[in-house]
């Protein structure tokens, strides 16, 4: 049950790291009307795009940022964001994919895996790593939640797209929790994403020590959890 001593991988944030451009490629030192030749000009302004709405997205929410503030953080001109999403929707759609990829996998996923090698101390290595994301300067809390509280229709695409990739989280507890032996897998993952998902919220209310409250918690969830008799 050795844990690996390892350097933190800061949560994914700042729109350009997170879409992966260089910092030179950021809004605000680019001009709209600069045209950039080749096939990979095309590819870039999407970049730029979806960079500066996902830094807007996560930390503005989605309601709060026109399609105006994008605009002017990517430096792309209105019809050529219009050219790659079709609407704001399609966009916050491609931000919530992108942020399954760099927060749920790339980092959540990613860091868990770092600190441990055994199943039950990398379920409870979720709230070390959250400890240490609830005291990031510009910590945004969770955009999946948040979507969901900003856009309520639950038919909505948007609100769908939240709901399914929060599920997504609960099949990575799923699986940890099945090697770990934990005899109801799924009801297990439900009740550690409650610890999870209340545990950002307080920290969202103030509470750096929110994670730490939730790992004593989810600690006596893990020890009252029946287990698969071998």
């Amino acid at each position: 049950m050795a844990v690996s001593p390892v350097q933190p991988i800061q949560p994914p944030g700042e729109g350009a790291r997170a879409a992966g451009l260089d910092a030179s490629a950021r809004a605000g030192g680019l001009d709209a009307s600069v045209q950039v030749s080749g096939a990979n000009s095309s590819g870039a302004a999407r970049e730029r795009i979806l960079a500066a709405a996902y830094d807007l997205f996560a930390h503005r929410g989605i309601q709060a940022v026109g399609i105006d503030a994008i605009v002017v953080q990517s430096g792309v001109a209105r019809q050529t964001l219009y050219r790659h999403f079709s609407s704001k929707e399609d966009l916050v759609l491609a931000f919530l994919e992108r942020r399954e990829v760099l927060w749920t996998k790339d980092w959540l996923q990613g860091e868990v895996a770092r600190r441990s090698s055994d199943p039950e101390q990398r379920l409870l290595a979720i709230f070390d790593v959250f400890g240490e994301w609830f005291r990031t300067p510009g910590f945004e809390g969770c955009s999946f939640i948040n979507v969901m509280i900003e856009l309520t229709d639950p038919a909505g695409a948007l609100h769908r797209a939240g709901v399914s990739y929060l599920a997504g989280i609960r099949l990575f507890l799923e699986d940890l929790a099945g090697r770990a032996g934990i005899a109801h897998a799924g009801s297990f993952a439900r009740k550690w994403h409650i610890l999870m998902k209340g545990s950002i919220i307080a920290a969202a209310e103030g509470d750096q020590d929110a994670a730490c409250r939730a790992r004593e918690m989810a600690a006596l969830v893990l020890s009252a959890e029946p287990r698969l008799q071998s």
